[in-house]
């Protein structure tokens, strides 16, 4: 087996675009249906108020690899890694510095969402929340539909209008910072929600029919972003790792309780992905939660791996010699 290597993010962006890192994914769910990937549920713990430390991962049977991804979100930062090993030997395989990988993750698979959920001929898009993954949450709904407007909203005035100005010079599509939330999602087609929020800000009666809305924020259970009678209204609710939305999502426990036949609604994405799923043409509204799951982080792993290896790319890793421990002083 060749030594193991260290992919730095510089590689990791020459090696894979946001669209391309969406095709990896819907490669991967793919497989997920097939039942030759399997997730490894994600864990967390709290400390410091509001730092946590993650742990993600899953299963590629298929292609024979394993790995992990793991981070700590303080306020000063991350440093997330992916560690891919084999599933033959268990050796490892590679080392991926996994920033601008969890970007085009939490991004690529809310595209993916919306490819399949939100209305074919859709145009506006309402970005919600100007964090370090909105940019890459508007690309990746552009990357998948003709988007012709772009408005954006934060409680802080110099963030929307710093968001708006960097997605019209990326994208080249008309960005609009907005005064209000209302003022955001009016005419919007697809609304992307990817904030820190702790109690619910969108309402059941704020969006017409017709919106799809991707829901990223709220991955553990102090925060919300919508009320939950919101997905009373939506015909088709989807999540990237139904599990993980059982266990960590407040607004999703919060609306379906312990009834198992509302809990039922609740289907993978990988599933509509698998059955090349298109909205109903009467639908409502749908709704895409994203938790973040070991099988997307694995698939763009896997797809930057192989790009790595055909283009001699990555640093070689000194081998690992197992030594016996010293039992005495």
């Amino acid at each position: 087996m060749s030594e193991p290597i260290w992919i730095t993010e510089q590689e990791v962006v020459s090696l894979l675009s946001l669209p391309q890192a969406i095709d990896a994914l819907r490669e991967g769910l793919r497989e997920e249906a097939a039942g030759r990937a399997s997730n490894m549920v994600k864990t967390h713990a709290a400390y410091d108020g509001h730092s946590t430390l993650h742990a993600i991962g899953a299963v590629f049977a298929g292609k024979r690899i394993v790995g992990t991804k793991t981070w700590t979100h303080t306020g000063g930062g991350a440093c997330p890694l992916l560690l891919l090993f084999s599933a033959d030997n268990g050796q490892l395989i590679a080392v991926i510095e996994a920033f601008a990988l969890g970007q085009m993750r939490t991004g690529g698979i809310s595209g993916l969402g919306a490819d399949v959920m939100a209305k074919p001929d859709a145009r506006r898009m309402a970005m919600v929340g100007a964090g370090k993954q909105s940019l890459a949450q508007i690309a990746a709904v552009a990357a998948v539909r003709p988007l012709e407007r772009i408005t954006v909203w934060s409680p802080t005035p110099a963030n929307r209008e710093q968001l708006a100005q960097r997605a019209e010079a990326a994208l080249g599509i008309e960005s609009i910072a907005a005064s209000t939330l209302e003022e955001a999602i009016d005419g919007a087609e697809i609304v992307t929600l990817a904030t820190r929020a702790t109690s619910p800000f969108l309402s059941a009666d704020m969006l017409p029919k017709g919106v799809h809305v991707n829901a990223v924020g709220a991955i553990t259970p102090e925060r919300a972003e919508f009320e939950f009678a919101l997905l009373a209204r939506a015909n088709v609710i989807a999540a990237d790792s139904v599990p993980q939305v059982r266990k960590l999502s407040r607004e999703f426990m919060d609306a379906f309780g312990s009834d198992e036949e509302k809990w039922s609604q609740l289907k993978p994405l990988c599933d509509l992905v698998a059955a090349n799923a298109v909205r109903p043409a009467d639908a409502d509204l749908t709704v895409f939660k994203a938790m973040g799951m070991g099988i997307s982080d694995l698939s763009l792993g896997i797809a930057i791996l192989e790009r790595a290896q055909a283009e001699r790319a990555g640093r070689p890793l000194p081998a690992i010699t197992r030594q016996a421990p010293r039992l005495t002083d």
